[in-house]
């Protein structure tokens, strides 16, 4: 998925965060409907995915909810070394790197 402006350039973090719901999709949308507070929904369009970056971001959310045994397993299964640091920090670098790819 190719998340573009107008310009054809691929959207920015600070656009991605201004971003409405029906602009998103997959492991985007999940730390969209995260950021909004909405643990239950992130969840719910992470478990929809079955590559990589939704385990990246099942993982994430599990590790923001304070269930470490949980998020491991999903780390695991991301490819990805379990995240230790803040969970802003976690969040901003998910999303850029998902961007990144587009």
């Amino acid at each position: 998925m190719r998340l573009l402006r107008n310009e054809g350039n691929a959207m920015t973090l600070d656009e991605f965060k201004a971003a409405r719901e029906q602009e998103l999709s997959g492991a985007l949308l999940a730390l969209w409907w995260g950021a909004q507070g909405n643990w239950d929904r992130a969840h719910e369009v992470a478990q929809e995915i079955e590559d990589p970056n939704g385990s990246w971001v099942h993982a994430y959310l599990h590790r923001k909810e304070g269930d470490s045994g949980n998020a491991a397993y999903w780390y695991r299964r991301a490819g990805r070394r379990t995240a230790q640091g803040d969970l802003d920090y976690e969040w901003s670098a998910i999303v850029e790197a998902l961007l990144a790819k587009g």
